[in-house]
């Protein structure tokens, strides 16, 4: 019997890096073993703010892969300031207190006239082409992936025009995403954002989301069927691991200025000065962008010395220092909006065998699949002293060569496991 197809609409893809492509590289590698044909729909010529070109290799040889041309407007802006473009393209948006002119400039332009976001113009050339392609070869289910949330627009205007069911993924909310505040939006141009988010939410068949929390939020804003679909962890090929000699505190990937923990910096700190040898063992080390300000903070605290800042390495590299780091460092903006945020890297640093140190604010999603699977430590950022007890307790192991996790309930949370869940999802009547 002949797969059923499925057309897959999404911005990021390889050679994009970071987390934002992972979830769909996955998804489409393992959904011909449940019986779906995936076809991609990608853009020809992207502004990925982070290239990892290690990812190509792992695209299915059973995918089909579409390409068309897409206008950014961050190719002109980058020609101003290429290094703020890319940054405020990637999320890391300055703290307000210290935007320049021309950041406040680049937000406003961001925030205001490209609705909802810098990938606008690429739907109305996506909707024109893959109408003709839907309709030639017989597909009856697309899904779109966002952010960026345009590209949902894409699927509203397919749905609106062809007999089709429509899957909205949402790796991330849309109108409560943590930076939507930062994007100094004019009362039309909010107005507009929940317009469409409406729109969207009340249109499509099915509705997917990452967390519990994004599920209730939409609950209250559509009756559509939502099903929560988390991110996961994938059987990585990668070699046998040597720890690191040092007491080394890891924190892999955007470090962006509102996940600043000063809790963090000053328990180091006070350890640093009570604890004998502990600064002999100590190491920070960031892997992947980090924003000035976190820096700016890690050198007002002294802490420069013990800081090993590597930048950003290929998908690979971060998995192996996954496994050679002695703790795993997961920060959260401390916010209500951001309680629905479970990092996609959470899932690999679960299967690491490594212990998470985990801040983040009370309630957050990613709290109980850290202490469900034992995985770890959640702390809330009130919780200094215990912070404090909880690295002082994983040094003492360190010491005694004993510190590592013991997860429980891993499984689940694969990729196979979880594509599984999706293409029960496509294959069923609702």
């Amino acid at each position: 019997m002949e797969n059923k197809k499925i057309l897959i609409i999404t911005y990021y893809w390889p050679p994009a890096g970071g987390p934002g492509v992972q979830r769909w590289l996955k998804f489409v590698k393992y959904l011909p073993d449940f019986g779906i044909q995936p076809i991609v729909y990608i853009p020809e010529n992207p502004t990925y703010p982070i290239v990892d070109e290690n990812l190509v290799k792992e695209v299915s040889d059973k995918a089909i892969i579409l390409r068309n041309k897409i206008f950014e407007p961050y190719q002109l802006a980058s020609f101003l300031s290429k290094n703020k473009t890319k940054k405020i393209s990637s999320g890391i948006i300055p703290n307000q207190k210290k935007q320049s002119f021309l950041d406040k400039t680049f937000l406003w332009i961001r925030g205001n006239l490209f609705i909802p976001d810098a990938r606008v113009f690429w739907v109305k050339p996506s909707v024109s082409y893959l109408e003709k392609y839907i309709v030639q070869n017989n597909i009856d289910t697309i899904i779109t992936s966002g952010p960026p949330h345009s590209l949902h627009l894409i699927g509203l205007e397919l749905k609106q025009k062809l007999d089709l069911k429509w899957f909205a993924d949402f790796r991330d909310p849309w109108t409560t995403i943590g930076y939507h505040k930062s994007l100094r939006l004019s009362s039309f141009a909010a107005k507009k954002h929940k317009v469409l988010e409406h729109q969207v939410l009340n249109s499509a068949d099915m509705i997917i989301v990452t967390s519990k929390t994004t599920k209730t939020e939409f609950e209250a804003i559509t009756a559509r069927p939502i099903t929560v679909i988390t991110n996961g962890y994938d059987a990585e090929q990668v070699e046998k691991q040597t720890l690191d000699s040092k007491f080394s505190l890891a924190h892999i990937g955007s470090f962006l200025s509102e996940r600043n923990p000063l809790i963090l910096w000053e328990s180091l700190v006070e350890l640093v000065h009570e604890i004998p040898d502990f600064k002999s063992h100590l190491e920070i080390k960031l892997i992947g962008a980090v924003s000035q300000e976190v820096l700016e903070t890690i050198t007002h605290f002294g802490l420069n010395f013990y800081l090993n800042n590597l930048g950003y390495v290929s998908h690979k590299e971060a998995i192996a220092h996954q496994r050679k780091s002695q703790v795993l460092l997961l920060i959260e903006i401390d916010s209500e909006d951001t309680k629905s945020i479970i990092p996609g890297k959470l899932f690999e640093y679960m299967v690491s065998n490594r212990p998470i140190v985990a801040i983040g604010p009370e309630g957050s999603d990613f709290a109980g699949i850290i202490t469900d699977t034992n995985t770890g430590v959640f702390l809330k950022y009130s919780e200094k002293m215990k912070l404090k007890s909880v690295i002082l307790d994983f040094y003492n192991q360190f010491l005694e060569g004993k510190l590592q996790s013991n997860g429980v309930g891993l499984q689940k949370y694969s990729r196979k496991s979880l594509t599984k869940e999706l293409a029960h999802l496509i294959q069923s009547p609702f």
